[in-house]
């Protein structure tokens, strides 16, 4: 490899390299964007297999990004890693309120984690729908809670949560919404994989193909 590519080039490689090893697959065009750039993130094969998308997910989540809609994230690093520019494009405000000590003294008194009372935040404010979940399964399954029991109607969900304790079931939870919340799109994978770069990676897909309609 020269040392003298552009970041475009390499980006240009590396993509073609994971079209090369992954073959022949059964995405869409659109979904294969986002799947690619999650491999491409992540260096995991394993995203070409078990990714999983909702019905029109890409179409709806490409559509609640051009509407300005907030995103909500569950970590600081999702949100760093989700693009500025292309997100300022079209005046999506973007938040994380794990850290802050107000939700920090909230949850220590009512004994539950930071992450279920800053989702629980995000959610209150209409102007958010996209809800980006890299981290913490204890944020999505509560988000899904707020859905099924508060009502709350998000315009996307990407819940990539990664690790050993609830993260493949809060997933699994997520999937079961196509059955009883049709309505609300999501993204997903399956199993104890995942993290906030490669969810940051999702909505950067959707950026990108947001901005190129």
């Amino acid at each position: 490899m020269s040392v003298h590519l552009r970041p475009e080039e390499i980006e240009a490689e590396s993509f073609r390299l994971i079209e090369a090893e992954v073959g022949p697959h059964s995405w869409s065009p659109e979904e294969w964007q986002v799947v690619r750039r999650a491999i491409h993130t992540s260096a995991d094969f394993e995203y070409s297999r078990n990714m999983f998308f909702s019905a029109a997910a890409v179409a709806r989540g490409i559509e609640a990004l051009r509407r300005g809609l907030g995103i909500v994230t569950d970590t600081n690093m999702a949100l760093a890693g989700i693009n500025r520019g292309k997100r300022e494009r079209f005046g999506n405000s973007i938040s994380c309120f794990v850290a802050e000590p107000q939700v920090a003294r909230k949850a220590q008194a009512e004994g539950v984690t930071r992450s279920i009372l800053a989702m629980r935040r995000g959610a209150a404010d209409s102007a958010n729908g996209i809800f980006v979940i890299g981290n913490a399964p204890t944020s999505l399954f509560e988000l899904l809670r707020l859905v099924r029991e508060e009502g709350v109607k998000p315009a996307l969900i990407v819940g990539l949560p990664v690790g050993f304790v609830g993260a493949a079931e809060s997933k699994e939870s997520l999937l079961t919404l196509e059955d009883d919340h049709p309505e609300i799109p999501f993204i997903t994978n399956r199993g104890r994989k995942g993290g906030s770069n490669v969810a940051a990676a999702v909505i950067n897909a959707l950026l990108i193909m947001a901005g190129e309609g």
